[in-house]
């Protein structure tokens, strides 16, 4: 099997592609809280429920793009078409005059990012060696996480040194540079799984044991408490009222994940999921506590905490769920933990920026540490639950 830079070569284009649409999406949406706050007078629960409703419906769609792609046995046709309505969706950026329209342009962002992710993940784990899983996602996330740095970045210094603060230009040309993501699938191969394609396209809850529909509530539960990062971001108004910083901080959090993303991959190959998945979610509960202290020389490491609980968890959860379901159901169970999750987010989100808005921001992260911390509890609960089942 062909490597390049220690993965297949499946693995490093798919990498590619996702560096190149975070580049992209992250000029824009660094700068999004800022635009519609400042710019179209949106507020904090708008902001809130913007991102949760979006993340919701998109991984709400992953069910069933997962389930169509299992149930077709194909997944490349499927990621290039949700792949290229996500960047549609940017171009019309540049004509929005209010945040209702701005609404309606996310939702089909998220149709797109709904489409592509699940039967994309699927690939990976399909292109990938057993013993190599964790690698593969944590090399992919890192990639992807590369584009999220270069974009904030890249945007922030067109928008105050070239474009004037004008946020709309800069929409225009993110979205001319996320063709890139398109022609590179032109080297992407499609992956088949061996099993028999004689099954109905029907989703059941049945197909998961009794630990992993624990497993999907804990994430359910996790994703109440962590709220959308452009949500968490808005933190630094205390210290930045203009938000000009915002893309900054977004090159802060992405830049600590790629760092910790790839070496963390690899600790997950050798010493499981379950202590990776553990970590990821104590150190969460710490981030949140300490975004909530009045203390703006606390939102510096907080960062950097929330960075490593994400490369502790965002890959290795698709890991761990694609190894203790039949592979029959890859894309299904992936898409369906991505589901829980964005509801969550929905709901985290709109309660978050609503609670923000209501009281202060320190009530807010309170609450999300707090169940944070639960969900940690009904992890380690299915994690036993596994062990008994596998006996």
């Amino acid at each position: 099997m062909k490597k390049i830079l220690g993965v297949n070569n499946n693995v490093f284009y798919l990498s590619l592609v996702s560096l190149f649409n975070d580049f992209s999406s992250e000029m824009i949406y660094s700068v999004m809280p800022a635009f519609l706050v400042k710019s179209l007078n949106a507020t904090f629960w708008f902001v809130g429920f913007l991102e949760g409703f979006s993340e919701a419906f998109n991984n709400i769609l992953k069910i069933y793009s997962g389930r169509i792609s299992d149930f077709y046995n194909r997944r490349k046709i499927f990621a290039v078409l949700g792949y290229a309505l996500s960047n549609l969706a940017r171009f019309f950026l540049y004509f929005v005059n209010s945040f209702c329209q701005v609404f309606i342009l996310r939702i089909f962002d998220r149709v797109g990012k709904g489409l592509y992710d699940a039967p994309r993940d699927a690939l990976i784990y399909l292109s990938s060696d057993k013993e190599e899983l964790n690698k593969s996602y944590n090399f992919h996330r890192a990639f992807d996480t590369i584009g999220a740095i270069l974009g904030p970045i890249f945007g922030f210094l067109l928008l105050n040194y070239f474009l004037n603060l004008n946020y709309k230009l800069l929409f225009l040309i993110a979205a001319f540079l996320g063709v890139f993501t398109l022609i590179t699938f032109l080297w992407v191969e499609d992956k088949k799984d061996p099993y028999s394609k004689n099954k109905k396209f029907v989703f059941d809850f049945k197909i998961f044991p009794s630990s992993i529909k624990i497993y999907l509530l804990a994430f359910f539960i996790f994703s109440l408490g962590y709220f959308p990062l452009s949500l968490v971001l808005l933190r630094i108004q205390t210290f930045d009222p203009s938000l000009k910083t915002l893309p900054l901080f977004y090159f802060l959090f992405n830049f600590f994940f790629v760092i910790f993303a790839f070496p963390l991959g690899r600790l997950g190959d050798k010493y499981g999921e379950k202590i990776m998945l553990k970590m990821g979610f104590l150190i969460s509960c710490v981030a949140f506590i300490l975004f909530s202290m009045n203390n703006n020389f606390l939102i510096f490491p907080a960062s950097i905490l929330l960075s490593l609980s994400l490369a502790l968890i965002d890959g290795i959860k698709m890991v761990y769920i694609g190894e203790n379901v039949s592979s029959e159901f890859l894309g299904t169970a992936q898409g369906t933990l991505n589901a829980f999750y964005g509801f969550g987010q929905l709901l985290g989100g709109t309660l978050g920026g609503w609670l923000w808005s209501k009281f202060n921001f320190s009530f807010a992260f309170l609450l999300g540490s707090g169940l944070i911390f639960l969900s940690f509890v009904i992890l380690n609960f299915s994690f036993k639950i596994m062990n008994k089942e596998s006996k």
